[in-house]
């Protein structure tokens, strides 16, 4: 059941869609909504700033903070929805954004967080702040895509289904909007002469035996990548099925190794074109 949902909003300049999305998915499962802003740690730049700068660059974080809060009160108001505003500001030196986040989503089920624009960077801010909250947070987080065009979330999804632990979580963590959906794909992309040893003699088809048992319309395809990467090939197959949601587990391996090597998350969250719901 999805009954606390938490909003991280930065000014990116796509804060009043993604409002817009999470108050309309907030309203649809009757949850509570919170709207969360962080500063950046004011630590991380006080040993450059004589005390005068360190103050009007605390209130230009202030400033930018309560225009944050407008557009949250804003896309809220005429909804039916329960709602609270926080503004976190002067962080411990050795708490950061992410860490910020991450706590506060501890008492969430849902954590929702815009895909990072790349044309709109935020300082101290990850390019995978999605993925790596989705870490650290301890629930799922829903990235919106800063490229969208806003439709009702979770009712053609997609799920991106290796067998691995995250993925299974990433599964479980999304039943609640899986029981709701109109159709579901279970997709297993890979080498198809190592898919049935990993997957049995049809991959993908116990998960969604098992997603069926829970009343997911659900149906399994397997299909071979190619020279395609899986991020790739599984955003092709979202496409293709026009979804407007993915499923998927986060960092699977090592995330060093994914940062060195490129992977699946990492290329999802820089290439997505549609909501993706990330576990790990």
């Amino acid at each position: 059941m999805i009954r606390d949902i938490l909003l991280y909003l930065s000014d990116d300049g796509h804060e009043a869609q993604h409002v817009a999305a999470t108050a309309a998915l907030a309203a649809h499962y009757g949850a509570r909504l919170t709207g969360l802003a962080v500063a950046e740690p004011l630590a991380a730049h006080a040993e450059y700033l004589p005390p005068d700068a360190l103050d009007r660059y605390r209130e230009a974080w202030q400033t930018r903070n309560r225009r944050l809060e407008v557009a949250f009160q804003d896309g809220v108001d005429g909804e039916d929805l329960r709602t609270q505003w926080r503004s976190v500001e002067d962080l411990r030196i050795d708490r950061n954004t992410l860490d910020v986040i991450a706590l506060h989503a501890r008492y969430a089920d849902l954590l929702v967080i815009g895909q990072v624009d790349p044309d709109r960077p935020a300082d101290l801010v990850p390019s995978d702040l999605p993925g790596q909250a989705a870490i650290m947070a301890g629930c799922p987080v829903l990235s919106l895509p800063y490229a969208w065009t806003p439709r009702p979330i979770g009712r053609r999804v997609i799920i991106g289904w290796d067998g691995s632990r995250e993925c299974a979580r990433a599964v479980h963590d999304a039943l609640p909007l899986l029981r709701g959906a109109g159709w579901v794909r279970v997709v297993v992309l890979g080498d198809p002469a190592r898919l049935e040893a990993g997957h049995g003699d049809m991959p993908g088809a116990d998960l969604a035996a098992h997603l069926a048992r829970h009343d997911v319309p659900v149906e399994a395809a397997a299909q071979g990548v190619g020279d395609t990467s899986v991020g790739d090939a599984l955003l092709s197959a979202a496409a293709d099925s026009d979804a407007d949601l993915l499923v998927m587990g986060a960092y699977g391996r090592s995330r060093f190794r994914e940062m060195v090597l490129g992977g699946t998350t990492r290329t999802i969250l820089s290439e997505m074109t549609l909501p993706v719901l990330l576990s790990h």
